[in-house]
C-alpha cells in the first residue's frame, strides 16, 4: 500500500466535541497540537502505514512552511501528497528521490497519454513549486526539481483559468442552481433549501464588486458598505488588507440591490441561525470569543474587545486575518453574537472555502436539471463538449471574471456612445481618469493593468473591443441601438470561454 493521507489542524471553534476520556490516549487533543507548534489550517502527513511523518511534521512547522497563506498550504500539502503517493509506489522516501524519479513523475503527471487527469503547466509549476521548497528545506541535493531552473518549469503555463458568464447566465445559474427552478423557471416540488438567501446574496456581492472568495467571504456586519455614491447606484467600502491578496487595504464597491439582498439575509436567515444558536447555547461553550466594546472609525478604524477572561485587546480593522475575525462578536439583544457576516445553519462563521461546496452544489444541480438522464451517466471529464455546453459552471472566481467583463463592456459602451467621444476625446478622457482597462484594474485591485488584460480578459483583449461595440451604435439605416444582452450574446459566440444562455439553451434543444 502506497496511500498518503493529509488531515488538516482545525480552527479553535471547528474542533466539535471530543470524548471526555480524550483521543488516542491525549485528553487535551487542541493544547497539545498548539503546544508543539502547529497552527489552525496545518496539514499533517500520515503515512500508509498509519504513523504521523516526524520529518514532514517538522517540515511543516518550519519557517519556510509556516509563512505561507492558508490556501498556498493546503495547496502544497496537497502536491506534496501526490508526489509522496508515487516515491512509495517505488519503495522510496522523499529524501531518496532523484532527478530522474522526478522527471519520471512529470511525464506522467504532464505527459502520458495513459493518464486521464492529466495536469497543465500552471498546476505543474505551482508542484514544482511546492516540492522545491520541501527539497531545499531537507537538503536533497542535488535538487531532484528546482522551479528556478527553465528545465523544470512548464513553458505552456497560463496564469490563470478564466470563467466568465453573461448577466443573464448567472441568473440562470442562481435560479437553477441556488433556488431550486426547473426548466420552466418554477421551484421544483419538495425543493427546500434553508440557505438561499445567504447563497444567493453572497453570490451577487461577488457580482457586483468583484471581490475575490476570501475578502467577500471575511466580511463583517459592521464592513457592509453604507456610503452612497453621488448618483445612489453604487455603494463603497473598505476591504481589509489582511484578507486581500496583495495585503493592502482598498476600496470596493457594490450596487444598492446587492447590499440590500445583504441586509436582506442579516434580518432573516442569518437572524434565526443566531437565535438557535443562541437558544442552544452554541456561544457559551465556544473555546474563543471576544467581544466587541468599540469600533473607531477614521481612515484606520479600529476594534477593541474584551476575551471570555476579561483581557482586553484591539486591532486595525485591515490587520485583522480572516481567522482573528471569526472570533470577534457583537452585543446583541439577546446576548452575543457573531460579527462574521456569513454563517452556518448552526450559526458560527462560516470558513471562505466552504463556498466552493455551495458553488459545486449549484453546478450539480444544474446538470441534474439541464442534462438528461444518460448524458448525465457519462463521467464529467469524458463528455462532449456540446453536452458540456448544455449547463452553466461557475466558481466563485468566475463572479470576479464576470464583474470585470462586464465592466470593461460598460466602460467601453458608455464612452463610445452614450458620451459620443471623438478619438480625440477618448484619448484625453484616458489622460485624465484612466483608461476603461484601468478603471477595470483599480476595481479588481490589480497593482499593474497588464494584469488585468493578460490574467482576466486577454480573449477580448484581441478582438478590438472598439469595433465590436461599434455595431451596437446606430447603423445607417437608423436601427435601434444594440443593448448589452445582444453584445454579450454577441461577444459569447465569437469569443471562446464565455458561458452565455442564448448558447446554453440551443445546445439543449
Amino acid at each position: 500500500m502506497s496511500r498518503w493521507h493529509v488531515v488538516r489542524v482545525p480552527a479553535p471553534l471547528r474542533w466539535g466535541s471530543l470524548p471526555n476520556e480524550g483521543v488516542l490516549g491525549v485528553q487535551d487533543l487542541p493544547g497539545a497540537v498548539a503546544r508543539i507548534g502547529l497552527r489552525p489550517g496545518d496539514p499533517v502527513f500520515v503515512r500508509p502505514d498509519g504513523v504521523v511523518d516526524p520529518e514532514l511534521l517538522d517540515f511543516v512547522r518550519s519557517k519556510e512552511f509556516r509563512n505561507l497563506e492558508w490556501e498556498s498550504k493546503r495547496n502544497y500539502a496537497t502536491d506534496i501528497r501526490i508526489l509522496l503517493e508515487f516515491l512509495s509506489s517505488r519503495g522510496l522516501s522523499w529524501k531518496e528521490a532523484t532527478e530522474q524519479d522526478l522527471a519520471d513523475f512529470r511525464d506522467w503527471r504532464c505527459r502520458a497519454p495513459e493518464n486521464p487527469e492529466r495536469i497543465g503547466g500552471s498546476k505543474w509549476n505551482r508542484e514544482a513549486a511546492a516540492f522545491t521548497k520541501l527539497f531545499r528545506w531537507g537538503k536533497v541535493y542535488p535538487l531532484p526539481v528546482d522551479v528556478s531552473r527553465r528545465e523544470d518549469r512548464a513553458a505552456d503555463s497560463v496564469s490563470s483559468r478564466v470563467s466568465w458568464l453573461t448577466p443573464r447566465t448567472w441568473g440562470l445559474w442562481s435560479d437553477v442552481g441556488l433556488r431550486g427552478h426547473t426548466r420552466a423557471g418554477v421551484a421544483a416540488p419538495g425543493w427546500e433549501s434553508r440557505t438561499e438567501i445567504r447563497n444567493t446574496s453572497f453570490v451577487q456581492l461577488l457580482l457586483s464588486s468583484g471581490l475575490r472568495r476570501q475578502e467577500g467571504g471575511s466580511l463583517l456586519t459592521l464592513e457592509l458598505p453604507t456610503q452612497r455614491l453621488r448618483h445612489g447606484r453604487y455603494l463603497h467600502g473598505r476591504i481589509a488588507g489582511a484578507v486581500t491578496r496583495s495585503k493592502n487595504t482598498r476600496t470596493f464597491y457594490a450596487s444598492v440591490d446587492s447590499v440590500g439582498q445583504v441586509e436582506a439575509y442579516v434580518e432573516s436567515e442569518r437572524a434565526w441561525a443566531v437565535q438557535r444558536a443562541q437558544e442552544q447555547g452554541t456561544y457559551d461553550r465556544l473555546p474563543m470569543m471576544r467581544l466587541i466594546t468599540k469600533v473607531s472609525r477614521g481612515l484606520k478604524p479600529k476594534v477593541e474587545w474584551m476575551d471570555a477572561a476579561g483581557v482586553v485587546g484591539g486591532q486595525e480593522l485591515s490587520l485583522l486575518g480572516w481567522r482573528e475575525r471569526q472570533w470577534l462578536f457583537l452585543e446583541g439583544p439577546d446576548g452575543p453574537e457573531p460579527a462574521w457576516l456569513w454563517l452556518t445553519e448552526q450559526g458560527l462563521p462560516m470558513d471562505p472555502d466552504r463556498w466552493n461546496g455551495v458553488f459545486r452544489a449549484a453546478n450539480l444541480r444544474c446538470e441534474e436539471v439541464l442534462l438528461t438522464e444518460e448524458e448525465r451517466k457519462v463521467e464529467r471529464r469524458f463528455r462532449l463538449a456540446e453536452v458540456q455546453g448544455k449547463t452553466p459552471y461557475a466558481t466563485p472566481h468566475s463572479a470576479r471574471h464576470s464583474m470585470a467583463l462586464f465592466m470593461l463592456i460598460l466602460l467601453n459602451e458608455l464612452f463610445e456612445s452614450r458620451y459620443g467621444l471623438t478619438r480625440k476625446d477618448r484619448r484625453d478622457f484616458a489622460l485624465l481618469f484612466g483608461d476603461p482597462w484601468w478603471l477595470v484594474k483599480t476595481l479588481l485591485g490589480h497593482a499593474d493593468v497588464e494584469t488585468t488584460k493578460r490574467h482576466y480578459l486577454a480573449p477580448v483583449a484581441h478582438m478590438q473591443l472598439e469595433s465590436i461595440l461599434a455595431a451596437a451604435e446606430n447603423n445607417d439605416e437608423g436601427q435601434d441601438a444594440e443593448d448589452l444582452d445582444g453584445v454579450f450574446a454577441r461577444l459569447a459566440r465569437e469569443t471562446a470561454g464565455i458561458q452565455d444562455i442564448d448558447s446554453l439553451l440551443e445546445a439543449a434543444s
